[in-house]
């Protein structure tokens, strides 16, 4: 016989424990041991950027778990997040709310997060208490790294992209957070010979980078680098840029420096691929006594008008290079010779002839 379903939910008072409604394999029950371990380290950090007077204010570590949640299960909009936690059960007990609790609203994740939250660096400090606590459990060796980055999508459109002559910053629809830093990291940039000035730029987030990366159609981006410990696959550090291959390079030496600073590891070998195997980089690399296990970036055809490398021999007797005779434009054919240092076929390093 079909049941049919007589209850209407008026029952008055429940019996209910939300311990119990969480299973053991849940990934907020887990995590929640180490997350707990390294929110209590950091209450002391954030603790100067609180008033000592006035009402108190929301717990941070109920806002830093709600962010962790975020982060676990793929929620990018505040006010989503807000609304999940009220709904779902595990949410409320990884933040440690009653069922009647109220969530913060949405405003005052966004306040902390460009407030206190970045002043005091928390997320790195919480980021890399997470990695402690998976090198005191034997999941780090240091040994070999790895480093990609990953293309994600700016909040602005494609279509509004202009040159960067052409954008009045003083504009009022200008004064907003992001144009803000981007000109304050113009004012406190070194000028660098080898970069060149972007041709198009968003007005409305303009640290972005207008890239056709991960051959998709082109966009705003931004490069979010991850260097990896190779034995079980930890990610030990991360940058955030824009999604151009010299500020990813770039970030990558940034994070190998900071990851022997602040967590003592310095990897024997890094592998990439082909874009971080740039001659320059590569010879960082081992400069720093890092292996690097990167195809090299050949760019030794030139299609300019100037010499490849197929154009050069070099005279192992005299030390020198010598660029084969060739005959262009009507010009008389001619030879040219220049003294260089070379990486011989040991790898030693052969100085030029004086």
């Amino acid at each position: 016989m079909m049941g049919q379903q007589t209850g209407d939910q008026s029952q008055l008072f429940y019996l209910f424990n939300l311990e119990e409604r969480i299973p053991s394999r849940h990934l907020l029950r887990r995590i929640n041991p180490i997350v707990t371990h390294a929110l209590d380290r950091l209450r002391k950090e954030l603790k100067p950027f609180y008033s000592e007077i006035g009402r108190p204010s929301i717990d941070p570590e109920l806002m830093l778990r709600m962010l962790i949640v975020g982060y676990c299960h793929g929620i990018r909009s505040e006010r989503k997040l807000r609304e999940e936690v009220e709904l779902h059960l595990a949410y409320r007990w990884f933040r440690r709310l009653a069922l009647d609790d109220k969530t913060p609203n949405h405003s005052t994740f966004s306040v902390n997060r460009h407030g206190r939250f970045r002043e005091s660096d928390i997320f790195r400090q919480l980021f890399e208490a997470v990695v402690k606590a998976c090198m005191e459990a034997g999941l780090v060796k240091g040994e070999g790294f790895a480093v990609d980055a990953s293309v994600m999508e700016a909040d602005a459109s494609r279509y509004h992209g202009k040159a960067p002559d052409e954008i009045d910053w003083s504009a009022p629809e200008r004064q907003t957070r992001a144009v803000g830093e981007f000109l304050a990291g113009l004012a406190n940039e070194t000028p660098n010979p080898d970069r060149k000035t972007p041709k198009v730029i968003s007005p409305t987030d303009p640290c972005s980078a207008w890239t056709a990366k991960a051959n998709k159609r082109v966009r705003f981006g931004y490069g979010l680098n991850y260097l990896i410990d190779l034995d079980d696959a930890v990610i030990v550090d991360v940058e955030a840029t824009p999604a151009r291959t010299y500020d990813e390079v770039a970030a990558t030496k940034t994070m190998i420096e900071r990851t022997e600073e602040r967590l003592d590891l310095k990897p024997d070998r890094l592998a990439a691929d082909t874009a971080y195997g740039t001659g320059r980089f590569l010879g960082w690399l081992v400069g720093a006594g890092i292996t690097p296990r990167i195809p090299v970036w050949d760019k030794g055809k030139r299609e300019d008008g100037t010499f490849s490398r197929g154009d050069f021999t070099f005279d192992k007797d005299r030390t020198s290079t010598r660029a084969r005779t060739v005959r262009r434009c009507g010009q008389p054919a001619k030879s040219t010779m220049a003294a260089r240092s070379s990486i011989g076929r040991a790898s030693s390093i052969v100085p030029p002839a004086h």
